[in-house]
């Protein structure tokens, strides 16, 4: 991968470089133009897209040439789980939320519950835990506010009657030579992650197939997802589908000031069910961009991009964008210091996380609504 850094869909480490992964992967920034544009179609810009956080794209503007020609797209994303669901996993299905809301999108939410209990080697990991885990994610997403009746979420395990006959149609377009260079794949690798791309390619073209013609498709997804349809759109494209349009997300930093949010790394991760005092002490413990003491912080100010707490406003927890310019310049003036910045982070967090627990039980009993069976 790059100098220094290294994504692949399973693990991201050191810094990325975010302007190398657009050459690298032959994508295109989310310019001003593009931006102006997706604000006169929807009415609005999320502040996902104004910040940048969603930064890149696959053929955005034939999506709109065709969403502006009078053709309606639906929208695809998704997760793998494999333990509790992070803030960091809601920033595809926020997105996804506002295109539905905005655009009057139907969305796919697929939930590989097969992908991590393939691809992780723990043994607590089996894929009944998996399976069960997809449930609770199910609720977690259908909590954001999806609309019933538009919202299709549906288990790889319990929907494959429909999804592995298309899959295997994308399988034959695939050859082990391609998954093996994209993903680093090697002999000692099992055969569930070598045809996994093939059943997570489906989606992108399901509607079609339900509809009898084709349906533009988008997907938002993180930037080390998309290894999955770089190897997929030609072999969807040669199946006689619309190769799917595609929005790319930077990471969530970690609260230590990692490359990313894991779940795989408890301490420096909030998760949906965090109590307030495990988020307050995990936010206490969060990497700022300031100086070593109150009284250099206050003289000399210090980095807001270097900081967790700032970051993490400006991806999920300040969506007014003069208040956020305040907090930065607070952290670059040295008028904000730790301790209120740190509490006032908290406090947003946790009062979102309220508010989402109480969503999930509202719709406990209804999220059989949600979820597609065969």
């Amino acid at each position: 991968m790059g100098e220094g850094y290294e994504i692949n869909a399973y693990s991201v480490e050191g810094k990325v470089d975010y302007s190398d992964t657009v050459k690298r992967f032959g994508i295109s920034y989310i310019d001003e133009k593009l931006k102006a544009r997706i604000q006169e179609d929807a009415g609005d810009l999320h502040f996902m897209i104004r910040r940048g956080i969603y930064f890149a794209h696959r053929d955005m503007e034939w999506l709109l040439d065709q969403y502006e020609k009078g053709k309606k797209f639906y929208v695809y994303t998704g997760i793998a789980p494999s333990g509790g669901m992070t803030i960091a996993h809601l920033i595809p299905f926020i997105m996804s939320q506002w295109l539905q809301e905005k655009f009057g999108a139907e969305v796919y939410i697929q939930i590989p519950d097969e992908e991590k209990f393939l691809v992780k080697k723990d043994p607590d990991l089996t894929l009944e835990r998996t399976h069960s885990l997809a449930y609770e994610d199910a609720l977690n997403i259908a909590a954001l506010g999806f609309t019933p009746g538009k919202t299709k979420i549906f288990l790889n395990t319990e929907y494959a009657t429909i999804l592995y006959k298309q899959a295997v149609r994308v399988s034959k377009h695939i050859t082990f030579s391609i998954i093996k260079d994209a993903f680093g794949f090697s002999s000692d690798s099992n055969i569930g992650m070598i045809f996994y791309t093939s059943m997570q390619a489906v989606p992108a073209f399901l509607k079609s197939i339900e509809e009898g013609e084709n349906v533009p498709c988008l997907i938002p997804l993180g930037i080390d997802q998309d290894v999955h349809f770089r190897v997929a759109r030609n072999a969807i494209d040669k199946l006689g589908y619309y190769k799917p349009a595609i929005m790319h997300s930077t990471f969530l930093p970690s609260l230590k000031g990692g490359p990313k949010m894991s779940s795989s790394d408890p301490q420096n991760t909030i998760y949906l069910d965090d109590s307030p005092d495990v988020v307050q002490k995990k936010v206490n413990q969060a990497i700022t961009g300031q100086q070593s003491t109150a009284e250099l912080q206050k003289k000399l100010g210090g980095d807001p991009d270097k900081c967790a707490v700032c970051q993490y406003n400006k991806y999920l927890f300040e969506p007014d964008d003069k208040k956020l310019k305040e907090i930065f310049e607070g952290e670059r003036k040295g008028t904000l210091l730790a301790g209120e910045h740190k509490k006032d982070l908290a406090a947003k967090i946790n009062g979102f996380l309220e508010n989402h627990r109480k969503n999930k039980e509202r719709i406990r009993n209804k999220l059989d609504s949600f979820i597609l069976k065969c």
